[in-house]
């Protein structure tokens, strides 16, 4: 029987997001598949899932992008491919807010707001918080249709007014991975063999 590969997905790709991302993947240990970064993403589902089977160790992070378009699009369609292969167990999702009209939206278990707080309701591109629990973006509404355990909200990665600056070492997309670990499981159970790997613990 194949060992389940366990992913972090993250709904953001352009060349600042990705920049961002990598640096919270090393903050936290993890691994990132660089080649799905991109916007739109420039590879799919099926062969971002062969990339994560190589991957030295887990986690790994896969960034999927719509490029702004409010139907399913490239980075969708990859999501829900990864997310529904037998091989992959996403541990969650880091679901990012964009000012994309004509949305679904998904909700969210809980948000990272722009000065790194952990808040209940939604936030937007800014990273401010909205009222609600539902979140708005180019390439979450398919979300949805995947069994994921977790949904992270976040504003835009690697912006949010320099808030997230890879600079500065990209704190909020780092907090978003670091809660995702947390509420999926990942640091406590069965999963011993990442507990080294995660500097932070809480």
């Amino acid at each position: 029987m194949t060992k389940k590969r366990n992913v972090i997905l993250v709904t953001d790709g352009d060349s600042v997001a990705q920049r961002a991302v990598e640096k919270a993947v090393k903050n936290i240990g993890a691994r990132c598949i660089s080649r799905s970064g991109g916007n739109p993403t420039p590879i799919q589902g099926a062969e971002i899932v062969e990339l994560i089977k190589s991957a030295k160790y887990d986690p790994v992070v896969v960034m999927v992008d719509d490029k702004g378009s409010p139907s399913t699009a490239e980075g969708e369609r990859a999501l829900y491919e990864i997310a529904n292969h037998p091989d992959i167990e996403v541990l969650g999702v880091i679901a990012v807010a964009s000012n994309t009209q004509g949305v679904e939206g998904v909700k969210i278990d809980c948000s990272i707001t722009c000065d790194g707080k952990i808040i209940k309701d939604s936030v937007n591109k800014a990273g401010a918080p909205n009222k609600g629990e539902i979140l708005y973006g180019d390439t979450v509404d398919i979300i949805d249709k995947c069994n994921v355990p977790v949904i992270v909200g976040i504003g835009d990665i690697g912006k949010m007014d320099g808030k997230d600056d890879c600079e500065i070492g990209a704190p909020i997309i780092t907090k978003a991975m670091e809660e995702i670990l947390n509420r999926s499981g990942y640091l406590n159970g069965t999963k011993e063999e990442f507990k080294g790997k995660f500097r932070n613990p809480r």
